[in-house]
């Protein structure tokens, strides 16, 4: 599918596809970015994730219900593995508030870039992937919207700074952190990859404190 500034899902659909194909070509017990996740985890999570139950895919962050989506995810693995992968590869269905284009153009986009990398960096000799530039833009204009939920918890200042010099406030606090890099490696850094491929300027403490803030 092309992807054009017409077209804001097309993005999140050509990432979705292209995980599935990955999926399909490393199997079900592959490695993963996502500690204690082996390739069918991820792809149970994702399907979980898009369901028809809100309180089912509510357990992914509300820890309350963690139990409930852990065992909706076991049962989910279970199924045939290109059974599962075709369920990813299909989306939501009918009845899944995440059917709403809107919501896959943008929550949808960022997922599962993340979650693509997070196969294609776990697997040996990876390098970073050259993106279109309208893709790479597309993922530079998010950083202000997701980057901000991701480092709420700082007390440090953070700013993600593109290669090309344009520069994205994610948290205005004191003795700011700067992360340089291409914007999809700036997105993996904020999602806690231990692979991406950025630059963190700053003093030391102030990199530590955002690290604890990341999670790290």
């Amino acid at each position: 599918m092309s992807a054009t500034s017409t077209a804001p899902n097309a993005y999140a659909r050509a990432e979705r596809n292209a995980l599935c194909d990955l999926l399909q070509h490393v199997g079900p017990e592959q490695p993963t970015l996502c500690e204690g996740w082996r390739t069918r985890d991820l792809a149970a999570h994702l399907v979980v994730r898009e369901g028809r139950n809100i309180i089912v895919s509510a357990g992914i962050t509300l820890p309350a219900l963690s139990g409930i989506t852990a065992k909706a995810q076991r049962k989910a693995g279970a199924r045939p593995w290109l059974e599962l992968i075709e369920a990813v590869r299909t989306g939501p269905p009918r009845g899944s508030v995440m059917r709403s284009e809107k919501l896959d153009g943008t929550i949808n986009t960022i997922e599962f870039f993340v979650h693509h990398e997070d196969v294609r960096r776990a697997q040996a000799g990876w390098e970073p992937r050259a993106l279109s530039p309208e893709f790479a833009e597309d993922l530079f204009s998010r950083l202000g919207q997701f980057g901000k939920r991701l480092v709420r918890k700082s007390t440090v200042g953070v700013v993600g700074r593109h290669t090309d010099g344009r520069e994205v406030v994610l948290n205005d606090g004191p003795s700011p952190v700067t992360i340089t890099g291409d914007p999809g490696e700036i997105l993996m850094c904020l999602y806690r990859r231990d692979h991406a491929r950025v630059t963190l300027g700053g003093d030391p403490a102030s990199i530590a404190t955002l690290h604890k803030a990341l999670g790290g």
